[in-house]
């Protein structure tokens, strides 16, 4: 969502704007440091000997793919280079590399709301002031929204629609013809997938994976809240 969409509100424009620049600093050198350690582990030192196996944001960093994410909630890093030639087996390193990023993305975001789901419980452990429970909600809702995002990314990235992560795994181990096939008309898929994304078609979908992925990391993690009570 556009970060204007918040500016009649400044505490939610404020920790939109703080989530953003966290993922820009945190979460995309996250995904695209999980790819070039996947790739080196496969056999190709190219991200490697590029200076890209680092979670150093300015490594990664896009500057327009960051203006857009800091605006409108989507954005990019700089691509990690990989060469599928340098792997021990292709298909294996080209679908393991592809993976790594969005596995790397749903990490962030099981950790996140493992510290959700400990910051939900406080008030009902503790006699706390009103300052502390509405400063317990903004934090709450800076988690939240950092693990909605992650599995934004997450679900995002592996459509199978080039250059997404997903377009790789599925060219791994796609038949010739279905390879062919996509890079003879990955141009025109590119464009209509993005006049999809642009237009709101695929809103509806994405949300409701996301939302699928959120209550099973939310009921994952039950054992989190029986421990406090246990504890405390």
């Amino acid at each position: 969502m556009s970060i204007f969409y918040y500016l009649s509100d400044p505490k939610q424009l404020l920790i939109m704007l703080g989530i953003r620049l966290l993922i820009i600093f945190t979460v995309l050198p996250v995904h695209e440091c999980a790819h070039a350690y996947a790739a080196h582990k496969m056999g190709d030192e190219t991200a490697y000997m590029s200076g890209r196996m680092t979670l150093n944001p300015i490594a990664h960093l896009d500057v327009f793919g960051a203006i857009f994410l800091l605006l409108f909630g989507f954005g990019w890093a700089k691509p990690v280079p990989v060469n599928p030639r340098n792997f021990r087996d292709y298909k294996k390193g080209t679908a393991i590399t592809a993976a790594a990023g969005p596995l790397s993305n749903l990490a962030c975001a099981a950790i996140g709301m493992f510290i959700l789901r400990i910051i939900n419980y406080i008030p009902v452990c503790f006699a706390i002031s009103e300052a502390t429970y509405n400063a317990l909600y903004y934090v709450f809702l800076a988690i939240y929204y950092f693990i909605s995002v992650n599995l934004s990314l997450a679900i995002f990235n592996l459509i199978p629609i080039p250059p997404l992560d997903g377009s790789r795994i599925l060219s791994a181990y796609a038949p010739y013809k279905v390879n062919a096939w996509l890079a003879r008309y990955q141009r025109y898929i590119y464009i209509g997938f993005m006049l999809l994304l642009f237009t709101g078609i695929l809103t509806t979908p994405l949300n409701w994976l996301i939302n699928i992925f959120y209550r099973g990391l939310y009921y994952l993690f039950f054992w989190v809240e029986l421990i406090m009570k246990a504890i405390f």
